[in-house]
């Protein structure tokens, strides 16, 4: 880890059964997102699993328990679409957590029935890919 990410990640040793753990409250997390039918509910709930699911990558290949500081988010995004190789996770989960903070922050947002179901649909990808990644690192 860089010195930059040590501000971000403290160095923890997990055993597979918590990254099973973490993976697996993502997972939950996402399927609250999908049983909603409030677009508000979806689109929150999908934010939160794709932000679990940067959490368990990276406990699980960084070794790395997240910082709860100004920026984590952010970062988490950043370090899930570089161990993914996949650059839209930055674009779409910025784009997410913006839209978010401003409904969080600002009150100056409204999540559409079609934004909710595509950022739902987005992260069920990244959580699949993730789960793909475990699998061949035998986490699980």
């Amino acid at each position: 880890m860089t010195e930059k990410e040590n501000k971000y990640f403290r160095k923890i040793d997990f055993t597979s059964g918590q990254i099973k753990k973490y993976y697996d409250n993502a997972c939950h997390t996402l399927k609250i997102a999908g049983d909603d039918n409030n677009h508000e509910v979806r689109f929150d709930y999908s934010y939160k699993a794709l932000i679990k699911a940067g959490i368990t990558l990276i406990a699980a290949m960084k070794n790395a328990k997240v910082r709860g500081i100004p920026g984590h988010h952010i970062k988490i995004i950043e370090v899930l679409s570089e161990i993914l190789n996949d650059d839209t996770i930055v674009s779409v989960g910025n784009a997410m957590r913006a839209k978010r903070n401003l409904d969080l922050y600002c009150g100056e947002t409204t999540i559409t029935k079609k934004q909710s179901l595509d950022y739902y649909n987005y992260v069920k990808v990244v959580l699949e890919k993730v789960k793909k990644e475990l699998e061949e690192r035998k986490e699980f």
